[in-house]
């Protein structure tokens, strides 16, 4: 099946959830793990239907720079680095979601935005801006939907940079904490959720490289591919679980390590 059909099953549970309560935005997520294709297929979603959907992305939530080397001095160095639950700003995302859902016809709400360049939040003043209310509020993010873990799942490192730089669980069960609560709060208010299910976790590391260098218009060098290495270390413990079926999706779209849609899942 062509990727095209994971447009069309957004818009498809938009109108679903929509059908429930027309007054109302349908509050719709999108998860899956680095590279799966979720903020390229929500965007192409939103172009689309220009006006009448607004999208943005957790990643466009993270705490500032200062914000999170302040948690790092606070908890733990490894919160430096955005991504893990506890990088994002909910209060702001909570703020956004908030507005567009009592936003008059010319209202004009300002949608947050990061600039992954400088690792900072862009300045406001660039900030795109959806005019009026719209029919649907797309969010997407690699931890959308995604379960709380128990003690006895995050209690041993699982890589080399919990082994090395968290060996005493201190910073994964700040994360975990998180996940717990804030997160499981923020989640539980969308309609709908769907989850980009890569076929497993080493292709994971395939794609966000293939990013990289798509951005960077070369190849890796060798530091950059360590770095890039250490950095989706981040992510593993709780892509893996997503992965196992961790996550509250009732949409689960399968995919192989082309990113095609293989099959389409739907669970109670």
């Amino acid at each position: 099946m062509s990727g095209y059909e994971i447009p069309t099953l957004l818009f498809d549970i938009i109108q679903h959830v929509r059908a429930r309560n027309l007054e109302q935005p349908a509050l719709v997520g999108v998860g899956g793990a680095q590279g799966s294709g979720k903020s390229h297929w929500c965007g192409l979603l939103e172009a689309a239907n220009r006006g009448r959907f607004a999208h943005f992305s957790l990643d466009d939530v993270y705490l500032t720079h200062a914000e999170r080397a302040q948690m790092a001095a606070d908890f733990h160095p490894l919160c430096s680095t955005r991504g893990p639950p506890g990088s994002h700003d909910l209060d702001l995302a909570d703020a956004a979601i908030g507005a567009l859902e009592q936003a008059a016809p010319t209202a004009r709400t300002a949608l947050p935005r990061f600039d992954k360049a400088s690792d900072d939040r862009a300045p406001a003043s660039d900030w795109p801006v959806f005019v009026g209310r719209p029919e649907a509020i797309v969010i997407d993010g690699w931890c959308v939907g995604a379960r709380e873990l128990d003690e006895a799942q995050f209690a041993r490192p699982i890589n080399a940079l919990e082994a090395e730089e968290d060996s005493g669980g201190t910073w994964r069960g700040f994360t975990m904490s998180l996940l717990a609560n804030d997160y499981a709060d923020f989640f539980a208010a969308f309609d709908a959720l769907i989850y980009l299910k890569a076929p497993g976790w080493e292709i994971v590391r395939t794609w966000r490289g293939e990013q990289e260098e798509k951005l960077l218009g070369r190849a890796l060098t060798a530091g950059e591919n360590a770095a890039l290495d250490r950095f989706v270390m981040h992510y593993e413990r709780i892509t893996r679980a997503m992965l196992a079926g961790g996550h509250s999706a009732s949409w689960i779209v399968h995919l192989d390590e082309a990113r095609n849609v293989v099959r389409i899942e739907q669970r109670s």
